[in-house]
């Protein structure tokens, strides 16, 4: 029996920061010089997203401030997170008029994946009429510009939107393994492809690799050789297949489970800063540790310089207990930071992360650690948690936070590392400083 043919659709908000700031504005992101960043955090602040205007200037998408060129004169609205999460909701809402949960994957805030096939029949559209549909109804309802990219396989369907589309009139692109060949196969550069990153790029330029072609003219035991297991999806890529499906993505579980923060610093920090700041990361995971109730066994850290004036320091510690509070974690954490970094190069970048994550249930025990104390600090801390949540994060703050390197008041009124857009301050006067 032949097996069926599908068809996908994946769908991306142009510049979505920037066009929803432009639909607050009643603008036209297509007419309307608009860059979406914070000018407080100085000439090098990065841009969340710049209007389709600034980009057919020339002016790359995630530029900093001060590369935009002086003649262009620009509006600069500063980053709204949950204002952006509702438009994101909004668009999402208006898939579920037409499809079930079932079939949508939802890749980011602006973008999606859709299975289509069991739909096209009932609404009486092939799959360019539908991306055309949805497109429009987002246009007339949120004022979002879209587009969006059909194929025969989630893959194919993401390269029809990163490439193809950009190169139609009504910015929908559509792929099949044959098109794919014949239009795409010596398109350069090759890290315009979905899951070619610039690292694996040059890798592939080492032995003369350039193109997709060159992927499937290469030897596979070189390409296994430099790459390992994952030389076979990059092969499958090259040819344009993809075996994943929806119901793959759906029923996924990862064998291990981690939890992460990064931030990079407002100005560069020296080692006594940046390691109040550290204090704070850990606290603030052990807090998300809580939350989720569960513990951790291993953390690791990374130490971004200023300008890269030397690589990133980074490393891992073991925790004498499987944890979620501090007293036992930041001792630890903060002496690996004392070991890997370099005490005279001002620093950017933090990053931490609390590996082989587990539930509390599954926590040991061991004869030097005081128990009772643990339980005692954690029982306080989740009260702690419970003002946060019932007053907001800053409901209850510590000493530490109050210096002037320390940067988590600030960040506890925003989302994913940027400003939260709330009308207030997102900063309450703390109840009490521990």
């Amino acid at each position: 029996m032949a097996k069926k043919q599908r068809t996908y659709l994946c769908i991306d908000m142009k510049s979505f920061y920037a066009s929803v700031e432009c639909a607050e504005r009643g603008l036209n992101p297509f007419e309307t010089d608009l860059v979406v960043a914070d000018p407080s955090r100085g000439e090098g602040g990065i841009c969340l997203a710049i209007t389709p205007k600034m980009k057919s200037r020339g002016i790359p998408n995630r530029c900093r401030l001060f590369q935009i060129p002086p003649s262009v004169d620009y509006e600069v609205a500063l980053p709204r997170m949950k204002l952006y999460i509702e438009y994101s909701a909004d668009i999402y809402a208006i898939y579920l008029k037409y499809f079930d949960p079932k079939d949508i994957h939802v890749y980011s805030i602006d973008e999606a994946f859709i299975d289509v096939t069991d739909y096209l029949a009932v609404y009486g559209m092939d799959g360019r009429a539908m991306a055309k549909k949805l497109m429009n109804e987002i246009a007339e309802t949120k004022h979002i510009p879209a587009s969006a990219g059909i194929g025969t396989n989630l893959f194919l369907a993401k390269i029809a939107l990163d490439i193809s589309a950009k190169h139609t009139a009504d910015r929908v692109g559509y792929l099949d393994e044959e098109i794919f060949r014949n239009t795409l196969w010596d398109h350069e550069p090759i890290s315009d492809f979905w899951q070619i990153a610039a690292g694996t790029a040059k890798r592939l330029q080492r032995y003369g690799i350039y193109t997709m072609r060159g992927i499937t003219e290469a030897d596979p035991k070189l390409l296994y050789k430099i790459f390992g297991v994952n030389a076979e999806l990059l092969i499958d890529h090259a040819w344009g297949r993809e075996s994943c499906l929806m119901e793959d993505i759906k029923s996924y579980r990862a064998k291990s489970h981690s939890v992460s923060f990064s931030q990079i610093l407002p100005r560069d920090y020296s080692y006594t800063e940046a390691r109040t700041v550290l204090r704070e990361m850990v606290l603030h995971g052990c807090h998300e540790l809580m939350r989720r109730k569960v513990i951790c066994k291993k953390v690791w850290i990374g130490v971004g310089y200023s300008k890269e004036r030397l690589p990133m320091a980074h490393g891992q510690t073991g925790l004498p207990s499987a944890v979620s509070v501090s007293s036992i974690m930041q001792p630890e954490v903060l002496k690996l930071y004392d070991e890997i970094t370099d005490r005279n190069t001002p620093i950017r970048r933090l990053a931490i992360n609390f590996c082989d994550v587990c539930d509390e249930e599954c926590g040991g025990y061991d004869l030097f650690t005081d128990w009772n104390a643990v339980d005692r600090e954690r029982r306080r801390e989740r009260a702690v948690l419970d003002l946060a949540d019932k007053y907001g994060k800053n409901a209850v703050l510590r000493g530490t936070n109050f210096l002037d390197s320390a940067t988590q008041r600030e960040r506890n009124a925003m989302i994913g590392g940027h400003r939260a857009g709330y009308d207030e301050t997102g900063e309450s006067e703390a109840v009490h400083a521990l």
